[in-house]
């Protein structure tokens, strides 16, 4: 039986996507030079305001993918950057999620804090 730490199948499912999510990127042209680490960080959090964005604008239907709402697809495009990022870093993002999930489990209500 697998732990919560070595989740083989969770590890072997999301390390595929993040390799995918990569070549996609890198097949578009976004790797045509090495980007630097706080770039890459500004492109996870420019997702993260269009996520914002969408909301601000009443979370419509996506312009690109109508089944899925804006709020949907921006969280989805901050995923596919991080996992982008990850890859190319060789970061072992599969393994962290797991860890700190478990971690999490372990925290105070709150963590402590009041909100």
């Amino acid at each position: 039986m697998e732990t919560k730490f070595t989740d083989g199948q969770f590890m072997a499912a999301f390390n595929e996507r993040q390799h995918e999510a990569y070549t996609i990127a890198k097949e578009h042209g976004f790797h045509e030079r090495n980007i630097p680490d706080p770039e890459f960080i500004a492109l996870i959090h420019s997702e993260l305001s269009e996520a914002l964005q969408a909301l601000r604008n009443g979370n419509p239907p996506d312009h690109h993918i109508p089944e899925f709402s804006s709020l949907e697809i921006e969280l989805a495009d901050t995923v596919i950057t991080i996992m982008d990022y990850a890859e190319a870093r060789q970061l072992n993002l599969s393994g962290a999620i797991l860890v700190k999930m478990f971690y999490n489990q372990t925290r105070p209500y709150k963590h402590g804090k009041r909100f």
